[in-house]
């Protein structure tokens, strides 16, 4: 009897020992308001006309709503084995997010990865938000919100440069790359360095598709410091016209530079941000050649409460008359742990055919003024 209790005993200790050398986690987060814009326009396009003023429920005021499931598993001697699984989805009207097909929507547009994390630092294969995207957020005291930020600004220079809106894939840097290896150090002494290289899969081209970007960080004493280099060869070989005109084939052709240098300061709850960016064609400059340049500042007045503001200007450096100056300040209080309350205000001035958006997925009419509300809340899962 003693020996049977023991075994059982032994066994249930196993059993709980493996079960702790992994783990499964759902999460998710719900983001939704009510938005006001003074013009809005149907699509992307530089001549769109103004529809006029819109009041409506908007998905993602400060980042997008998502639902996903992560997990690790312990091999023992400081490594696991990754994986995570995330999608974006509309709370409008229930819908995925896009994909890097026009018109085209995924279950886990933002994350499809597996990969392996121990002293060496990360690496990670697979569908997954791009090393430069965490390094403007660190360097933005808006954090690359969805509502007035360096996102939409960055987001802006897309447009531009002939981004339906329509998929991910847009023609000049990136928010998501497919078929992404990535890697992430640890950090030393405050500095760390992000590598990636996405094949373009590409039959008779070895560069046809491709993107690589490094990206290095410092991190310390309040300070964040990021420099950030992005190029992509043919990597948004869609036509505005697509589906009806047939997609351009990726041939290696050099089309997509991004380099951005960033800064923030916290000290004593102030933060203040600067910026500066160009994103090109490289193979085509005088199609799309832009400068981006953002300052910001906020206060954290405790656990609960702040007040963030930011200002953004994008110019067309082949044509002077389109440029465009943006302004956002938002307030955000946690009702709790999980939960919280913002309002944010943004105005923006385009001018010629520049089209920023003050908040992503909102088209505002090109070349005139348009401000914009939003307030809502955000529960995490």
């Amino acid at each position: 009897m003693k020996l049977k209790s023991c075994c059982v005993i032994a066994l249930a200790m196993f059993a709980t020992a493996a079960h702790a050398q992994s783990s499964v986690t759902l999460y998710g987060v719900v983001d939704t308001g009510f938005l006001y814009q003074s013009t809005s326009a149907a699509t992307f396009l530089p001549h769109a006309p103004n529809l006029g003023h819109v009041y409506q429920m908007k998905d993602g005021g400060i980042y997008s709503s998502f639902w996903g499931l992560k997990g690790s598993e312990d091999i023992g001697g400081g490594y696991k084995i990754n994986f995570k699984l995330q999608g974006a989805f509309n709370t409008t009207n229930g819908k995925f997010g896009l994909s890097d097909t026009p018109g085209v929507t995924a279950i886990f547009n933002q994350f499809a990865t597996v990969g392996v994390s121990g002293p060496f630092g990360a690496f990670d294969a697979g569908r997954q938000i791009v090393p430069m995207i965490y390094a403007m957020a660190e360097t933005d005291v808006r954090g690359a919100q969805y509502f007035g930020s360096i996102l939409t600004a960055w987001l802006g220079i897309n447009q531009a440069a002939g981004w339906p809106g329509t998929s991910t894939n847009a023609p000049i840097g990136a928010l998501y790359d497919s078929n992404a290896l990535v890697y992430n150090s640890p950090k030393f002494y405050g500095a760390s360095l992000a590598l990636e290289y996405a094949p373009g899969g590409t039959p008779g081209h070895f560069q046809g598709g491709t993107r690589e970007s490094a990206v290095l960080k410092y991190s310390n004493y309040g300070l964040n410091l990021a420099a950030v280099y992005y190029n992509g060869h043919d990597a948004n070989p869609f036509p505005i016209t697509y589906p009806a005109a047939p997609a351009i084939p990726a041939t290696g052709v050099n089309n997509n530079r991004l380099v951005y240098f960033g800064a923030m300061y916290t000290i004593s709850g102030f933060s203040i941000s600067a910026s500066y960016g160009q994103g090109k064609n490289p193979a085509q400059s005088s199609t799309a050649n832009f400068e981006m340049i953002s300052g910001g500042l906020g206060y954290q007045f405790n656990s609960r409460f702040k007040v963030t503001s930011g200002y953004y200007y994008l110019k067309d450096r082949n044509h002077s008359a389109n440029h465009s100056s943006e302004v956002a300040v938002g307030a955000e209080y946690n009702l709790s742990q999980r939960t919280k309350a913002y309002a944010q205000v943004g105005y923006v001035d385009n001018k010629g055919t520049m089209n920023q958006t003050i908040v992503y997925g909102a088209p505002v009419a090109p070349g005139t003024s348009t401000t914009a509300a939003m307030v809502g809340i955000r529960h995490s899962f």
